[in-house]
């Protein structure tokens, strides 16, 4: 983490190769995503064979923060993934943290509008040709 700038924890991804009821696909980069369901913010990854997402996103948990400047964030970090724009108005990029991938998110959308969106695929990560 670096000083000057605000994380807050927003969620975690874990990967798994088991189906799971109300996935939303990405054929972009072959991925399913759905919520847990509980009272924590919890996401499931499934990844399809061929998958172009970085093998710790594919094998590894992560924690997920928002933070108040994405670019200052990442600077001088190892990327795995973007930064890009996977739902409209929110900007993600994902770092490797020490051989742990984390995830950095910079939005004005409030929580809601981020899982509305993402429940309805709304955005370039699941638009044909992401």
């Amino acid at each position: 983490m670096k000083s000057g700038i605000t994380y807050t924890f927003h969620h975690t991804g874990i990967p798994t190769d088991q189906k799971r009821e109300g996935e939303t696909y990405a054929a972009s980069v072959r991925m399913y995503t759905s919520d847990n369901g509980g009272s924590f913010r919890i996401q499931w990854h499934r990844f399809e064979e061929g998958s172009s997402l970085h093998p710790l996103i594919r094998t590894l948990p992560h924690v997920a923060f928002k933070v108040d400047d994405l670019q200052a964030a990442i600077e001088g970090e190892e990327l795995l993934l973007g930064p890009y724009e996977p739902l409209d108005g929110f900007f993600v990029a994902m770092i490797n943290d020490g051989g742990v991938p984390v995830e950095l998110i910079q939005t004005a959308l409030t929580d809601e509008e981020i899982w509305a969106r993402a429940r309805l695929g709304q955005g370039s990560l699941y638009r044909e040709g992401g």
